[in-house]
């Protein structure tokens, strides 16, 4: 595969300062909890009921949460409490969830156990938990092996063919699925219900209307993955399923993607923050531990740099995604993540009129495909030019899948004809399947049979962008990156440390917080 000569040094450097940049938050990670949290912590341990309110179904986690965030005594963490209720009342997880949800037991009412016994149980069960997401690891892990999957994290068998579906329904939802995978595709992102990132809930059960996507739940997690895993072993080949974990319930959702044996989630350290305005603390706090399950259970996740193309010129801000993939990557080790677990995100949408678009595109792609060479890397097709022309649509859909597999992209989402019209329908993805099959298969190797012409416009527009880049890290590190966000340091977007939603649920950590999986995830 041909590569760019870039400066390693720049490159160096580039990661010093987010390391830099990345230590105060560091510090407020580890000394901070959210009520996301305590409610991730309890569905680990089992709580993954629900109750009766306002005539819709409630999860227990959330009933139980307020009421402890109610009277202020989250700060110590929920376990300590939750344990000692299910050594006063011998009863399992499950059981005691449901009682305190209901209210037929008060956890702040129980007599209280030893410090010591409270600690040694609650070690003994987020093991177990532990061990569980280890085990739902395994059981897809020995799926992928039995279907022959031929991912590489370094985009060698790729791109991968990543498609979406998005009707609502998740019954509905399966069979366009199916179609997609018996047509190519090798991923399929069930698109999220449209705003439901803003919920500090997550929904219930099987779910069959969504605005714009199907809700992210539990149950459609497990009806999407059978579905895939008997069309994987009916194709002889691994089908992944990826799924949204961001927003207000990031951490909850990377607990159910991890015990429904998802592959890939869309999780990003500053996404919620610059296109949901959820709070600055509580969504960086909250990436973290969802990174910590996410690493254990070994997901791949998704970036989303992409997103900063649509709102800022991408022409002139290419160095504000390449600064952000390095800030990810930083929090992403913090996680203990591994570099094959990243799959940063970036996107092509340069104006199609803009002289030499092509070379600038192929510029940045190579770039980012040779600084983070280990990781699955994510290219996003165009959306911001797309237009009622489904022909024009089309020729872009192709020359972005030629520039994905010219610089050896990981994952490639398709894009579709109909973009700017409508919700696609089958045909609309069989027809973006068959455009992206006929492109890979043709110039699967070109990579390998050519070279960048040294000081040519492609790698002088990669220095540019590089440049740039060490310039827009020094600024954040200069003033610190809740600072630099407010200053609008990405897409164009200005938010406050202590404004946005969700901040009423950061809690700062007592002398006395109880949480275990903070040490075994």
């Amino acid at each position: 595969m041909a590569h760019l000569t870039l400066d390693t040094r720049v490159v160096s450097r580039c990661r010093e300062l987010a390391a830099d940049i990345a230590k105060p938050i560091e510090t407020l990670i580890n000394t901070h909890t959210t009520i996301a949290i305590e409610r991730a912590t309890l569905r680990l341990l089992g709580v993954n009921g629900a109750v009766t309110r306002g005539g819709q179904w409630f999860p227990e986690v959330n009933a139980i949460i307020e009421d402890l965030h109610k009277e202020k005594v989250l700060d110590r963490g929920v376990l300590h409490w939750f344990v000692n209720g299910m050594i006063q009342k011998k009863m399992t997880a499950a059981e005691l969830g449901a009682a305190v949800a209901t209210r037929k037991i008060s956890l702040l009412k129980l007599p209280v156990a030893s410090d010591a016994e409270i600690r040694k149980l609650g070690k003994e069960l987020c093991a177990r938990a532990r061990q569980n997401i280890v085990d739902c690891r395994e059981r897809r892990d020995a799926i992928r092996a039995e279907t022959k999957d031929p991912f590489d994290a370094t985009g060698k068998n790729g791109p991968l063919l990543y498609v979406i579906v998005a009707t609502g329904n998740i019954h509905d939802d399966v069979i366009q699925a199916r179609a997609a995978a018996q047509a190519g595709a090798d991923a399929i992102a069930v698109i999220r219900s449209t705003a439901q990132s803003l919920l500090d809930f997550v929904p219930h059960g099987a779910t069959t209307e969504g605005f714009g996507g199907t809700y992210a739940t539990q149950e459609n997690f497990r009806i999407m993955r059978e579905a895939l895993d008997d069309e994987s072993r009916r194709l002889g080949r691994y089908i992944r399923l990826t799924n949204y974990c961001s927003g207000l319930c990031m951490t909850e959702i990377a607990a159910l993607g991890a015990m429904e044996r998802l592959d890939f989630l869309l999780n990003d350290a500053m996404y919620g923050i610059l296109f949901r305005d959820i709070n600055m603390k509580r969504t960086l706090i909250d990436q973290h531990f969802s990174r910590r399950i996410i690493a254990l259970s070994r997901i791949v996740i998704h970036t989303g740099e992409d997103n900063y193309l649509t709102t800022a010129d991408a022409v002139e801000n290419g160095h504000q995604v390449l600064a952000s993939q390095f800030i990810n990557e930083r929090f992403a080790l913090h996680a203990h993540m591994t570099e094959d677990l990243m799959g940063l995100g970036h996107a092509q949408e340069m104006d199609p009129e803009h002289p030499n678009v092509f070379l600038l595109e192929i510029a940045r792609a190579q770039m980012t495909r040779d600084i983070f060479p280990k990781s699955p890397i994510k290219f996003m097709p165009p959306t911001r030019f797309k237009c009622g022309d489904i022909f024009y649509s089309h020729l872009m859909d192709a020359m972005f899948n030629f520039v994905g597999v010219l610089t050896g992209q990981t994952i490639q989402l398709l894009g579709m004809a109909t973009e700017a019209m409508h919700t696609p329908l089958l045909q609309d993805r069989w027809m973006s399947i068959k455009n992206a099959k006929y492109i890979f298969n043709g110039a699967k190797d070109l990579g390998n049979e050519l070279t960048y012409k040294p000081g040519g416009m492609i790698e002088k527009w990669a220095e540019k962008v590089l440049g740039e880049t060490l310039k827009h890290l020094e600024m954040i590190h200069s003033k610190g990156l809740m600072k630099a966000i407010e200053e609008k340091a990405f897409a164009e977007v200005s938010r406050r440390e202590t404004g946005g939603k969700g901040f009423d649920g950061v809690m700062l950590r007592s002398a006395e917080y109880f949480n275990p999986f903070f040490e075994i995830l």
